[in-house]
């Protein structure tokens, strides 16, 4: 099959351009049938690929959340599959496909996890025990971190990139009375975090990233994030109202107590905390950060698709409408001043809820 088109050809399908990449690399990878999955996340396509005694998934980068080149940014996703790895909760990495005429973006090759979409709340602890899982892995010198983000101050980064984000506000068109909203709440954020201790962190573990096993394991699938930071922006992104009502097939809407006892179960499989204090202050943060996230995808989805393939790129061009319907839903009633209330009180609820 050839890996590259003439101007007048039609377009190769996502399969035809996996088939293309694979006979590239010369490997004989034994992948018999080929699958397009449905179009569910921003960042990547997926491929089922049909083997004899294990199925592979092919994950082909619609861009790098990152904004790292094509070659950067599967190194990063590589390094993010490897070590998270260790934790017995994610899918294991079997190859790496570098950029090529045939994906620009090159792709992944991982283990296909059979099974099922997280149910809320009943999940909550399986999820929390991988979560732990990931955390206590035993942290690298900082020499060994790279190419992972590993910065030295993890809450000032966080800081920062939530600053980055919040510049997309004037372009979002937001109500005026939601900008009020936002703009209190990061002042409200501290400058600093003492005795934050970082460790590697997903950084994308909202309830729709992870899939149920017969067994009862909760294994985290989408691996493109990871960093060396503080859990507690995990534990955030598992309940938060903004993530647990962000994926229609594990939609939930917590109680105050249910998300108590998912930081207890968490604190209970992971050892000391580091206090109440900082891990509210986490999720104020990673709240934040999913809020400036919404104005910054309303402010740039209408965007040309990059013809370059390279960076980040949130052109609705590159996913189906029917995603990008979903996601704008998601994005307008996260930047509603009624769910912003919503979420400032269960702020205030957990901060005597939570057990730590």
């Amino acid at each position: 099959m050839p890996d590259t088109l003439s101007p007048s050809a039609q377009p190769l399908t996502l399969s035809a351009q996996l088939e293309a990449a694979l006979s590239l690399d010369g490997q004989s990878w034994g992948i018999g049938k080929i699958r397009p999955m449905a179009d569910t996340g921003l960042a990547h396509h997926h491929l089922w690929l049909s083997r004899e005694g294990d199925d592979w998934v092919a994950r082909l980068p619609k861009q790098s959340q990152l904004g790292l080149d094509a070659r950067a940014n599967l190194d990063y996703q590589a390094a993010c599959f490897a070590r998270a790895g260790e934790s017995g909760h994610t899918p294991a990495l079997h190859g790496v496909l570098p950029p090529s005429k045939a994906l620009p973006r090159g792709g992944l090759l991982v283990s296909a996890i059979n099974g099922r979409p997280a149910r809320l709340p009943q999940d909550l602890p399986a999820i929390a025990r991988a979560l732990a899982a990931l955390h206590g892995l035993p942290l690298p010198s900082p020499d060994r971190r790279p190419p992972l983000l590993a910065p030295k101050d993890p809450w000032s980064a966080m800081r920062d990139e939530v600053a980055t984000q919040a510049a997309f506000l004037d372009e979002a068109g937001l109500d005026s009375a939601v900008r009020r909203a936002i703009e209190s709440e990061l002042t409200a954020l501290p400058e600093t975090l003492p005795g934050s201790e970082a460790r590697l962190i997903s950084f994308d573990a909202h309830p729709g990233n992870f899939l149920m096993t017969d067994d009862g394991r909760a294994v985290l699938v989408d691996l493109e994030k990871c960093r060396y930071g503080l859990p507690g922006f995990d534990l955030a992104h598992a309940t938060l109202y903004t993530s647990t009502t962000w994926d229609m097939n594990s939609y939930a809407e917590l109680a105050p107590d249910e998300v108590a006892s998912f930081y207890h179960d968490w604190a209970q499989a992971a050892g000391p905390a580091g206090g109440k204090a900082s891990l509210l202050a986490c999720r104020r943060a990673m709240w934040l950060w999913s809020l400036t996230w919404c104005a910054k995808w309303r402010a740039s989805h209408r965007r040309a698709q990059d013809a370059t393939a390279r960076g980040e790129d949130w052109s609705a061009e590159l996913s189906d409408d029917a995603l990008v319907a979903h996601v704008r839903d998601r994005v307008e009633h996260y930047l509603s001043l009624p769910v912003i209330e919503r979420v400032r009180a269960e702020l205030r609820d957990l901060a005597t809820a939570l057990p730590l």
